[in-house]
């Protein structure tokens, strides 16, 4: 059976310091201490990260830490309106617009601990419900950093950036990018190559705004310690046009696509020579190391025939040792192939779990084609997605996510398929199969659906709503299960969908799982699925 390993965290360093360096630390201890210069006014927070505000409490961060970076922390929770920075005492206080924002934050830090410049930093809800900085005369710095956030011209970016991973050590894959630029916006459409020397890549999101605030955090950025730095600038182009998907580029919004083989087209090289000047920075791309990394990533080695003029001998385990990841051997894990679309799903709560829930809580990530839940060891699932693409996306969002008041733990699976029993064979319905499912949300080539993907929030957006319908009848059907509405609003133009504020993140993924393709009646089935916003 496959054993759970533990994540690496994403680090929010600049310069020499890396995005994977550091080994989770599990919960956090809350602070009593003094929470910096000002400690008339802002006295140590008590509340052990118990009532939610929109003010959040940042410890421990290193002596010489920047706004830039405190700000990084909450940039993909939402809009961040008010900054402290209290260097003296390695601590800030973050204002995020919503309680909901803040919420989500530390929800998503109390399982993966943020790093920067190799310190584990604690995030928490502050006493303070606003922050009030206008006589502080070291505001000016931190009132910069977040203009530069939020100007104008965020939204009115280019959706596509252009990617070079300078002193490219070490191997950074298609796979790879994804898993760290998600953490921004969907992904919908990439493409890496090698153009003077150099390994790059275009990489395309929904909108301006994600690009921007990908641009922000990890622009200068190490992916390993003190080398594979990232150099990002807007692209010229628009919208970028994939006709294959395979190691080298991949539309997600077209799972259609063909693999094809061979080098890109004339055409093709024509659009990238258009996108960018040359590389500013030399560096030689190389390919082929063997060994594996941490699955909470699951970085793949680059594929040889990607490059097949370039070949690296195998890596010394000094120069993992340098990378402070750890190796397979040490924590078990097996060698994982790129096409791998198999998660293991552990801490499960045994007397709630239903393959039919995990269907449709996974199924907001990708396309699942089957679920056994382990007949020994019911608080364990494998969970098959359609392609490897969704199953990272779903092993992002949904990680230490609580449901049915677990927070459940998401690995890569060693298996490549979940077998389903063989006839004549009961497993008392622990697995189903999923495969020619009509809830599939990405079966449509091109489908909206795709540009809607966001992690679990309180707020739910609703859609297929009948005409008949009002408000009433929606909060009375979510409220009929115990659940708390906290606030309802149509949508102004198209009242066949509307957005629902949960209680909290953990009701609103319940409400998902029960609500979901509900009858409504007059042949509407209501669709649910997580928003961005909220009300």
């Amino acid at each position: 059976m496959d054993g759970v390993h533990q994540d690496i965290t994403v680090g929010t360093k600049r310069g020499s310091d890396e995005l994977f360096s550091s080994i989770s630390v599990g919960p956090y201890i809350m602070s009593t201490t003094a929470n910096g210069n000002d400690s008339k006014k802002f006295k140590g927070d008590m509340r052990g990260g118990g009532v939610p505000s929109r003010v959040l409490h940042v410890r421990r961060l290193p002596s010489d830490i920047t706004e830039a970076e405190v700000i990084s922390l909450g940039l993909h929770f939402g809009d961040i309106t008010n900054l402290l920075l209290l260097k003296a005492k390695n601590q800030a206080f973050l204002e995020m617009s919503s309680e909901d924002a803040a919420q989500n934050m530390v929800s998503y830090y109390s399982t993966v601990t943020p790093v920067i410049r190799h310190h584990p930093v604690y995030v928490q809800f502050s006493n303070h419900k606003e922050l009030k900085t206008d006589n502080n005369p070291n505001q000016e710095r931190a009132q910069a950093a977040l203009r530069a956030v939020s100007c104008p011209h965020a939204a009115a970016s280019s959706s596509v950036l252009r990617v070079v991973v300078d002193n490219l050590m070490y191997p950074v894959t298609l796979d790879a990018l994804c898993q760290i630029f998600s953490k921004f916006g969907t992904v919908l459409r990439i493409i890496v190559f090698t153009k003077n020397s150099q390994f790059q890549a275009l990489l395309q999101f929904p909108d301006g705004a994600s690009a921007h605030n990908a641009k922000l955090s990890l622009d200068g950025q190490n992916i390993y310690n003190g080398c594979c730095t990232l150099r990002i600038s807007f692209s010229k182009l628009n919208s970028l046009n994939i006709k294959y998907n395979n190691d080298k580029s991949r539309d997600f919004t077209r799972p259609d696509l063909p693999t094809g083989d061979g080098p890109p087209t004339a055409m093709e090289h024509a659009a990238m020579a258009t996108a960018f000047t040359p590389g500013i920075i030399s560096a030689s791309p190389y390919t082929g190391a063997t060994h594996t990394f941490s699955p909470a990533f699951t970085l793949q080695p680059a594929v040889s025939s990607s490059y097949p003029a370039l070949t690296l001998p195998t890596l010394p385990a000094a120069a993992l040792a340098s990378l402070s990841l750890p190796t397979a051997s040490r924590l078990h894990l097996p060698s994982l192939s790129t096409g791998h679309c198999v998660l293991l799903v552990s801490n499960l709560n045994p007397e709630r779990v239903t393959p039919h829930c995990l269907f449709i809580l996974f199924g907001v990530y990708g396309d699942v084609t089957r679920v056994k839940i382990l007949f020994n060891k019911k608080e364990n699932a494998l969970v098959q997605m359609s392609d490897s693409t969704q199953a990272q996306l779903a092993m992002s969002h949904l990680n230490g996510q609580r449901l049915y008041g677990n927070p459940i733990r998401i690995t890569l699976s060693k298996h490549t398929n979940v077998q389903l029993p063989r006839e004549g064979h009961e497993d008392q319905g622990l697995t189903k199969d999923y495969s020619s499912s009509p809830l599939h949300r990405f079966k449509k080539p091109g489908s909206k659906n795709y540009s809607n993907i966001y992690p679990p929030s309180a707020t739910l957006h609703l859609s297929n709503i009948p005409p008949s319908a009002v408000e009433d009848d929606l909060r009375r059907l979510f409220s009929s299960s115990g659940f708390t509405v906290n606030a309802f609003k149509f949508f102004q133009k198209d009242h066949k969908m509307a957005l629902i504020q949960m209680g909290s993140v953990d009701e609103s993924i319940e409400s998902l799982i029960q609500f979901h393709n509900h009858d409504l009646g007059e042949n509407h089935h209501l669709r649910v699925s997580f928003s961005k916003s909220s009300i």
